[in-house]
Formats: C-alpha cells, sequence, structure tokens
C-alpha cells in the first residue's frame, strides 16, 4: 500500500486504498454497506461562515444512490441573507465526493460531505463562495499556467476555570510545553480529528497570548496545515473549526477564533501562506532567492490589500486586532521574516548546508527538495473571514500582480519592501510613506467598491456576490467604533461578546 495512504487518518482513505480526490459514488456506496454507516450528512458553510448540516437516514440502496446523485434542495436566502431574495431562493446542494470522510462525534456511524450549491437551471450558484474559489483556481491557472496552493495558520483560544496552578507568562506562551501550557493534549487531540476529516496537518503548538480574566484562563493555540490547491485548503479550515468547536464543547471547555478578546492582549489571525506551483516546481524561488514571479505576485497584493481586508476582516472587532505592536500589519508592506509588516517572506531553507547531517552526523546527506517550502504569507485576516472568499481574493491579487506589466509590479513591490520594524519610533519617516489597511468595515466595502472590476475579471466573484459583501460590512457602520470602544472598557467587552463566535 502506498505510504501516504497507510498512514492516512481519513478512514475512507485507508479502507478504500486511494487517495481522497479520486474518490467515486461507487466507492461511497461500497464504504456505506460494508461498515453498516447508517447516516449521511451533506455539509456546507453559509453566509456566516459556520458549518451548517442536513442528515439523512440510509434506508435504502435505491434512496443512498438518489441523494447521492441528485442532492437536496434548501433555503438559500436563509443561508445566504445578502445575496439570495426570499422570493427565489430554492437552491440544490450537491456532495462532492472527494471530501467524504466519518465523523469523528457521532454515536451512530455517520458519513459526511461537503456540499456545492446550483440554481434551479442547474447551474453553478456564482455567488457561492465555493463556486468562486473554484473560478479564482481555473483563471489563475488559465492566465498564468501555474497553480495556486495555500495553507492556513488557524489560531484560536482556550478557555476554562482557572485554578491557579502553574501559572503562563503573561503574553509569553509562544511554544509553551504543560504544565504551563495547558491545553496542549486538547490541541492534539483536536489535530487528529481534523485529520480523520481529511486536514493535511503540518503541526500544532501554543501560541504567544495567554492571560486571565475574570477567573478564567485564555490560552492561545494554532494548528498550521500543509500547502494544498486553494479548494482543498479551503475546506480543511471550515472542518478544522467545526471539528475545534465540537470537541471544546463535548470536553466543557470553550474555544474562540475572534480576532480580539480584550485590549493589550494578542489577538488570533488567520494568516495564509501561499506558493506558485508549476511541472510540481515552486516558482517562488530562483537561485536561492526569491523570485520575479514571487516578487510580482506580491505587488498584487500590494495592489488590492484594503479590498482583501472585505474579505478577511468581517466584523468590527477586526480591525481592533489590526494595531501596532501586537505582531498584526497595519501598513500596507511587506519584507523578510518580519513579523510588523502585512505579507511576510518567512524563513527559507535556502541555505547550502545539510543542518540534519550536523546534528545527526550517521545520518548520509540530504537530498529533500526544500525550495518547496518557501511561501509568501498574508498576515492581515482573521476568523471572522470567509475563508472561500478570502483565498479566492488572495488567488485574483496574485494573478492581478502577475498580469500587470512586469516593470509596474516590480517597482510596486520595491516600493512597498521594508526591512525594519515599522513601528518603532525611528521608522515613523518610512511608516508615512507607506498605504494604511482600512480601519474598519466601512473603510473595507469602499476599497472593495473602488476595484470590484478587478475581482469580478474572468468570472471569478459575481457581481451579486460584491454588493452582497459591500452591504454587509457597510451596514456595520463602525467608523467611529474603534476610538468608542477604548475609551469605554465596558463597550468594549459588549462587542467582543457579540462577536465571540466569529465565522
Amino acid at each position: 500500500m502506498n505510504k501516504e495512504i497507510e498512514l492516512n487518518l481519513n478512514l475512507l482513505v485507508r479502507e478504500l486504498k486511494k487517495p481522497a480526490e479520486e474518490f467515486t459514488m461507487s466507492d461511497i456506496i461500497d464504504y456505506v454497506k460494508a461498515h453498516d454507516v447508517k447516516m449521511i450528512n451533506f455539509m456546507y458553510p453559509a453566509e456566516d461562515g459556520r458549518i451548517k448540516t442536513l442528515s439523512f437516514v440510509i434506508n435504502s440502496l435505491a434512496y443512498l444512490e438518489t441523494i447521492l446523485t441528485l442532492g437536496e434542495r434548501v433555503d438559500g436566502s436563509s443561508l445566504f441573507p445578502s445575496y439570495i431574495e426570499a422570493g427565489n431562493s430554492d437552491l440544490y446542494v450537491i456532495p462532492r465526493f472527494r471530501t467524504a470522510f466519518i465523523s469523528p462525534f457521532s454515536e451512530i456511524p455517520t458519513l459526511c460531505m461537503l456540499c456545492s450549491f446550483f440554481d434551479k437551471e442547474g447551474n453553478a450558484l456564482e455567488s457561492a463562495p465555493e463556486h468562486t474559489i473554484r473560478q479564482a483556481a481555473k483563471a489563475f491557472r488559465e492566465q498564468t499556467g501555474m497553480t495556486f496552493e495555500a495553507m492556513g495558520e488557524l489560531e484560536y483560544y482556550v478557555i476554562a476555570e482557572d485554578d491557579g496552578a502553574f501559572p503562563a507568562t503573561d503574553q509569553r506562551g509562544y511554544h509553551e510545553s504543560g504544565p504551563y501550557a495547558k491545553f496542549g493534549e486538547f490541541r492534539q487531540k483536536c489535530m487528529c480529528y481534523i485529520a480523520q476529516t481529511g486536514g493535511q496537518i503540518k503541526y500544532g503548538h501554543s501560541e504567544v497570548g495567554n492571560f486571565t480574566l475574570n477567573g478564567k484562563v485564555y490560552e492561545q493555540n494554532e494548528i498550521e496545515f500543509l500547502p494544498t490547491p486553494i479548494e482543498t485548503a479551503a475546506d480543511q479550515l471550515v472542518l478544522a473549526k467545526w471539528v475545534i468547536r465540537n470537541l471544546a464543547w463535548r470536553e466543557g471547555l470553550d474555544v474562540t477564533f475572534a480576532p480580539k478578546i480584550t485590549k493589550g492582549k494578542a489577538g488570533s489571525g488567520l494568516h495564509i501562506h501561499m506558493r506558485l506551483m508549476k511541472d510540481g516546481h515552486n516558482m517562488m524561488l530562483q537561485n536561492g532567492e526569491l523570485s520575479e514571479t514571487a516578487r510580482r505576485a506580491i505587488a498584487g497584493m500590494m495592489s488590492l490589500a484594503p479590498a482583501i481586508t472585505a474579505f478577511g476582516n468581517k466584523n468590527p472587532t477586526s480591525y481592533f486586532r489590526l494595531v501596532p505592536h501586537q505582531e498584526a500589519p497595519t501598513n500596507v508592506c511587506w519584507g523578510d521574516r518580519n513579523r510588523s509588516v502585512l505579507v511576510r517572506v518567512p524563513l527559507g531553507w535556502t541555505a547550502s548546508k545539510d543542518m540534519c547531517t550536523q546534528v545527526n552526523p550517521l545520518e548520509k546527506k540530504s537530498c529533500a527538495d526544500s525550495t518547496m517550502k518557501q511561501t509568501v504569507e498574508m498576515r492581515s485576516p482573521d476568523c471572522s473571514a470567509d475563508i472561500y472568499q478570502l483565498m479566492a481574493a488572495l488567488c485574483v491579487a496574485c494573478r492581478h500582480g502577475l498580469e500587470m506589466p512586469a516593470e509596474e509590479a516590480l517597482r510596486i513591490a520595491a516600493e512597498t519592501y521594508v526591512d525594519v520594524d515599522i513601528h518603532k519610533p525611528e521608522n515613523a519617516e518610512k511608516l508615512k510613506r507607506l498605504a494604511q489597511l482600512p480601519a474598519c468595515c466601512v473603510e473595507s466595502a469602499k476599497a472593495l467598491q473602488a476595484c470590484r472590476e478587478v475581482f469580478e475579471a474572468h468570472g471569478v466573484f459575481s457581481a451579486r456576490l460584491i454588493d452582497g459583501v459591500v452591504k454587509s460590512l457597510t451596514r456595520f457602520d463602525d467608523k467611529e467604533l474603534i476610538a468608542k470602544a477604548m475609551a469605554d472598557e465596558d463597550y468594549l467587552e459588549a462587542l467582543v461578546t457579540q462577536y465571540f463566535h466569529c465565522g
């Protein structure tokens, strides 16, 4: 058996002895019959970012074949109130077999699949987030000849009663171990369950944020994924949030993906790493340096950064996180290994030395392709994001940079590059020259409206979807909100509570 399949935690992959991308309807039916599966769950994220579920009891083979083939109808106006009107709201949901997994939470054997939306004519719903990301990947491939891959860093806080034992150092929880970090075993269990749903996980660890508040301990954790095509990367993140919340509830814990919880403490982001692939090669590097292709893609993100917040920062508390000195960006710039910038080029494995043999002299020199590990990281988004829209927007932005005249794109990249901490006083003049990110939902909506034609090009974002995003963001009317919340802690707490379980 292929080693990748043998070690895969998705039970269907191991049983069927094939990667999930090759699952067919007959595979699903064979697994259901062989393992006496009783239930089928159709799952799909709605406008609020949360997964919705439609459950079926398997009462006959004919019925199973029917739902797998024809799907079911649902009320689109309840799922997407900003995009679908109640007067013409029926949609079809059709399962995507490659997303199949066995629920780790159901006592009754239950097979789950994510679904795609279709309209009354049997056409893919243009305003559906999953369709948008598929169109973004298709346009990128057709226009550039490359494949866009991504991976997410999912940050969240675990919350429990504080027993006072082995207190962690405030705001110093990065990679902490037990007993100072309290929820490592919970995180590891989450990672295993996410892997069972098909998630390709890179690693997990405790993060910077930890504090006590009102008798409870708040501990920040992170789970990071491996790069995959963006459609798969988005599916994995949506399911991961579902897993973490379900497991927390069953273990008597609370979790939040909220971008900000309280003033002066680290907020939680959803950093997205990207790489551009062609013929199995990572196009981000050339001769051990960041390639011209990568710099042109970065230029596209610099050009569209204010509009990207419309997809990646979707409630008022998102902008409480985007403040100086919290390892969150405030300005449109990029740099190498720099956590004060919007787009960071992480440390790459570009050194010519074999580090493994230096610490393990019994090993032979490695032949691993280290260039595959180089990515660039967008640091502004958080988990209020519609993950499908966000990744589609990043794909559009990188394509936009590659479609610009090369000279223009490289000029933008050069002008927005910084190699210092932009928030230090001595760098104030450099900071003034950099454009600022939006400071509220209303500003993000205006930024998107101003350049919507770039996102609508090649049929990626539908006009209806853009209209819906602009309308939902503008409705917050939050232009003066941050100043008001910073001056009134009770008001800040009320806002945090309102958006505590976002996305």
